[in-house]
């Protein structure tokens, strides 16, 4: 067991995201982002870096994931909700999502899995897939929306909506969590998934999201 999970150590290197005092930890958000920053680079390559424009949102991922419940609050952040990050493409989301769990290494994490893939797998192994994420593991859906609708034994299913209200059941009962990136809108994702689902969304999820006219930091 890490007795110290505020110290982080990458390459012999000692990033240091804040203060034990009395079993608690006191982060330093300026430290959070020179991790995220050095470690992004190790994950994405050189040109990754956090940009000035985002480190809004870098903290409210951050206060979320360090389970900070008073700066939740104040944000309206339901601490036991997971997340849904939305913005435009290239705006940085799938990183920041395959980052933050690297900052909190004595919670327990969750799978980053491509939406795009669970019509793939429905078309061969049919319902199956919807029961393999119908667990307690911890998802996070990267893409939600632009996959492609299901086909099994000829008949069309909406994989990524049925897997949503299978987590949701899942949320309800037992608080497991659930995130996703999306590039869709409110209104895009009701007319993808159907008032239905979106209302559990809704239950599901904390909003974060970019603006509109979000740099994109691929090109």
């Amino acid at each position: 067991m890490n007795n110290q999970p505020h110290i982080i150590i990458e390459k012999g290197v000692s990033y240091e995201l804040g203060k034990l005092k009395e079993n608690h930890i006191h982060y330093d958000f300026d430290k959070i982002l020179l991790y995220l920053d050095h470690k992004g680079k190790m994950m994405f390559g050189k040109e990754f870096k956090i940009h000035k424009e985002d480190e809004k949102i870098l903290y409210k991922l951050a206060v979320y994931f360090i389970r900070d419940y008073v700066a939740c609050k104040r944000m309206k952040i339901d601490i036991y909700k997971g997340i849904l990050l939305s913005g435009p493409v290239g705006c940085g989301k799938t990183s920041l999502m395959k980052l933050m769990p690297y900052m909190v290494p004595h919670l327990k994490t969750y799978e980053v899995i491509p939406a795009r893939n669970s019509a793939f797998t429905f078309n061969n192994i049919g319902f199956k897939i919807i029961e393999q994420y119908g667990n307690e593991n911890y998802y996070c859906f990267d893409d939600l929306g632009v996959e492609t609708t299901g086909r099994h034994f000829g008949k069309d299913y909406n994989v990524m909506g049925e897997i949503i209200l299978s987590r949701y059941d899942l949320f309800t009962k037992r608080k497991v969590r659930t995130h996703a990136t999306t590039n869709l809108n409110a209104f895009e994702l009701e007319n993808r998934y159907g008032n239905r689902v979106r209302s559990r969304m809704r239950q599901l999820f904390n909003l974060i999201a970019f603006e509109t006219n979000s740099i994109d930091k691929r090109k």
